[in-house]
């Protein structure tokens, strides 16, 4: 592999691309260049084509999206225009301009009333607006030879604000906090998603790349309880962790009660191999702690 391989990844500022930026470094001959929404507003699609029109690229990573999740119930409108309209956009000038797309997708796809983890081919059920949306941007994915959409859950990492900042923010500032209990999943440290990605990248340029919808996350199962418990406990921090049933703290977009996701087809089709969870979460805690 002598041509650098050129790859653009949309959402630069967000927890995904900036650990994209962290990973990149001596993983493949490439050339990465980041943009976010002030860069090239995504929804504007006379200015997506025009910038496609004057730059070629092998992969396109689409990290963009809308993540608000409880905001996304009374702004639909801007929702479905970056979590399916964009991806719809990207898909198709994936055709026309011969690049590889890799889109983000996420497990609010599912309703949770599984009690076996969700298999790429198990049926989609959104019950928010965020989860319609993003099921709407799959959609116009599907039977796209260029795209491969990866759905992800329970993401995190050192970067913005996200599930672990926020309870090791509350765990400094209180003796106690009360987390769902009643919400099973895997957690995906965001470092690892990304390193995943490049090396699919990698191996879809030496070998084949192979389309469609996979599942990526740490392994491992978990509660949102466990999780905090596991971040408290692991900082070391004076904080009691109090578990509670998801009635309790109501929120205007309902969450699924079980988004665990099968992730046996990105393992034997691009040989990954997938941290456990609380490695993860002890890595990014002792990057935290070193900066």
């Amino acid at each position: 592999m002598t041509d650098a391989i050129k790859i653009l990844v949309t959402g630069a500022n967000g927890q995904l691309g900036k650990s994209f930026k962290k990973t990149e470094e001596g993983l493949m001959p490439h050339s990465c260049k980041y943009i976010d929404m002030a860069d090239l507003n995504l929804t504007r699609t006379g200015d997506v084509r025009h910038y496609f029109d004057h730059h070629q690229f092998d992969f396109v990573i689409n990290c963009a999206a809308y993540t608000r999740v409880d905001d996304a119930e009374h702004d639909q409108a801007e929702t479905f225009a970056v979590n399916a309209e964009v991806p719809a956009l990207l898909g198709e000038l994936s055709r026309k301009r011969f690049f590889k797309l890799i889109h983000i997708s996420t497990d609010y796809v599912f309703s949770g009333n599984s009690s076996i983890p969700y298999k790429e081919t198990s049926k989609a059920f959104p019950l928010s607006i965020y989860g319609k949306s993003k099921h709407e941007g799959e959609m116009a994915l599907r039977n796209n030879e260029n795209a491969l959409v990866i759905r992800s859950a329970w993401l995190y990492s050192e970067f913005g604000s996200n599930f672990l900042t926020t309870m090791l923010t509350l765990g400094r500032e209180k003796k106690e906090v009360s987390v769902v209990c009643d919400q099973i999943g895997s957690p995906t440290y965001a470092t690892d998603l990304a390193k995943a990605i490049f090396n699919i990248i990698k191996t879809s340029v030496q070998n084949k790349f192979i389309p469609g919808i996979f599942h990526y996350t740490n392994e491992g199962i978990c509660s949102w309880f466990d999780f905090a418990w596991e971040i408290i406990n692991m900082s070391g921090l004076p904080c009691k962790v109090i578990p509670i049933a998801t009635s309790q703290y109501l929120l205007p977009a309902r969450r699924p009660a079980y988004s665990v996701l099968d992730k046996s087809r990105i393992k034997k089709v691009y040989g990954l191999e997938i941290p456990y969870w609380k490695e993860s979460l002890r890595c990014v805690l002792n990057v935290l702690a070193t900066t």
